[in-house]
């Protein structure tokens, strides 16, 4: 299955965490690495080294979308608490379905919600890119 990967987390998430999570939302589908085809986040976490690492490590370039691009989405787990923070409501559900030029029915994984050793939130939303 080819799949898009979006991504969001706290300020200042360790690389483990970023990395953990996406471990854990692909085994919970079944899919693995080499299933990711693209691999997104909003523009505010350009400078996260965190997600930086893991996107290094495994090879992936990380598009960054603009907040007004990913409010535009459709999601089914819009949050007021994001909203507030990044000016959209959806961060990892809504830069998934773009980066797989999707729509929500193609969400595999909604929101993968990762509290780390270290206190940081990272979040992994996964989508079917259609064929």
């Amino acid at each position: 299955m080819k799949i898009a990967l979006g991504l969001g987390c706290d300020r200042g998430t360790p690389a483990a965490t970023v990395a953990r999570a996406i471990a854990e939302a692909l085994a919970a589908c079944g899919c693995t690495p080499t299933d990711v085809r693209a691999v997104a986040s909003i523009d505010l976490k350009a400078d996260e080294a965190g997600l930086a690492e893991v996107a290094a490590q495994s090879g992936w370039a990380i598009r960054y979308f603009p907040a007004a691009e990913l409010a535009a989405v459709d999601v089914p787990n819009p949050s007021e608490t994001v909203r507030k923070y990044t000016g959209t409501p959806s961060v990892s559900e809504a830069a998934a379905l773009l980066a797989a030029g999707a729509d929500k029915h193609h969400l595999v994984i909604e929101k993968y919600k990762l509290r780390g050793p270290d206190g940081r939130n990272a979040t992994v939303s996964i989508a079917r890119m259609p064929q």
